[in-house]
């Protein structure tokens, strides 16, 4: 196997495996730093592929797509967590540089890997138990109580794979349906808070500041920066929690530690080792955006600077809604873009460049200021614009512009 750096630049390749948005990020700080990414697509119509030079088309599942992604490449890294485990070990085997290994890898991949990980490492979670059967929730329920929560120890993202049960029939229903399950207690939850590392293979670290997720339908809807009104010493003990986890699973790359915030303090919901929806705001409200210091991270560069670029940063999703139903016949994509910008120059907007689809994530937003109110205001009103072509009161604006 040769791994070599770009001829015509001097500079390592990156191969990235997946080709959705989170690639097209990527490959927008690899271009300011140089560096070439490679990306494994399933179609030339997705995300990254779209804007790339160096793109594959492939399956994740595939060991000879992979392995192809991998021929020359410096390090071979993931825009998500679907590969095969059994394929990241063959690549590794094969002298490959995979980062995250997959070691460390599989216990984001797998729920139960994860949750038994850290039992072992006596980190705060939910009560949780193997579910193979109906007993085994039953008697999950009989310690925790109904309803509780039912998981897919693989695969899912985004809500899916996540059901709550509030009974033995709904839980039977599901296990014939999705075989074993991973059964958590239902937590009395303040807010989902997410805190996000970065390591290197060095070993340095570096950590943003603790956001709030604002979730709808399993869904992130909102980011909010720095999460309103944590107490330094709750916001600091859960960027701690981030490091030790990301020291003690091996992680290089990226780590986003999603959390639960109890009248107790906090407990983690899931890890994903990637970039990450709760870090877009990085982009324009960090020193160094997730997707910059994922590269640096995996190349084992030095880290960049996490701190703010502004008091409070504020990210909203632009999720398909009505302006991407059929039958849709108000203004276009394009005259909506034009409106967002005149109204709102200072809102900072990422478009994905996806097909329209009612719940599909198709961009982001990012506001900055010193008010929470109003970049919040701001944010979700230019989000809601383009994703509905429906104007806030209080944000109405000449459709002449």
């Amino acid at each position: 196997m040769a791994t070599s750096v770009d001829s015509r630049t001097g500079l390592p390749v990156v191969a990235m495996v997946g080709g959705g948005q989170l690639a097209r990020m990527t490959h927008q700080a690899a271009i300011a730093l140089g560096q070439s990414l490679r990306v494994l697509a399933t179609s030339p119509d997705e995300s990254a592929a779209l804007v790339g030079a160096d793109v594959r088309l492939g399956d994740h599942r595939e060991l000879a797509d992979l392995q192809r992604l991998a021929e020359g490449a410096t390090v071979v890294t993931f825009d998500h967590e679907h590969v095969p485990t059994e394929h990241l070990q063959a690549l590794v085997d094969a002298g490959h540089r995979v980062a995250p290994g997959p070691d460390a890898l599989v216990h984001a991949q797998d729920k139960l890997v994860m949750r038994r990980a850290l039992a072992a490492a006596g980190e705060p979670q939910p009560a949780w138990a193997a579910a193979d059967s109906v007993d085994d929730v039953a008697a999950f329920a009989g310690e925790h109580g109904w309803p509780v929560v039912l998981k897919t120890p693989r695969g899912g993202y985004d809500g899916r794979g996540v059901f709550v049960a509030g009974d033995v029939d709904e839980a039977a229903d599901l296990l014939a349906r999705l075989g074993p399950l991973l059964v958590e207690e239902r937590v009395a939850m303040v807010r989902e808070l997410a805190v996000q590392v970065a390591r290197s293979p060095f070993g340095q670290v570096a950590v943003w500041p603790v956001v709030e997720t604002v979730q709808r339908n399993g869904v992130c809807q909102e980011v909010l920066v720095p999460a309103p009104g944590l107490d330094e010493g709750t916001a600091t003990g859960a960027q701690e929690l981030a490091i030790r986890i990301a020291d003690r699973l091996g992680v290089v790359g990226m780590l986003a530690v999603e959390l639960f915030e109890t009248a107790d303090g906090v407990v983690v919901n899931e890890l994903a080792m990637r970039p990450h929806n709760s870090g877009h705001w990085t982009i324009e409200g960090s020193r160094t955006s997730q997707f910059e210091q994922h590269l640096r991270a995996v190349l084992d560069y030095p880290l960049g600077a996490t701190e703010a670029t502004a008091p409070v940063v504020v990210m909203a999703n632009v999720l398909g809604g009505a302006a991407s139903a059929e039958g849709w016949t108000g203004p276009g994509l394009d005259e909506r873009v034009h409106h967002f910008m005149a109204h709102w120059p200072d809102v900072k907007l990422h478009w994905y460049g996806k097909g329209q689809r009612p719940g599909r994530k198709l961009g982001h937003v990012t506001a900055l200021g010193t008010d929470l109110g109003e970049v919040r205001a701001r944010a979700v009103a230019a989000a809601r614009y383009l994703a509905d072509g429906v104007v806030d009161d209080a944000f109405a604006f000449d459709e002449e512009h």
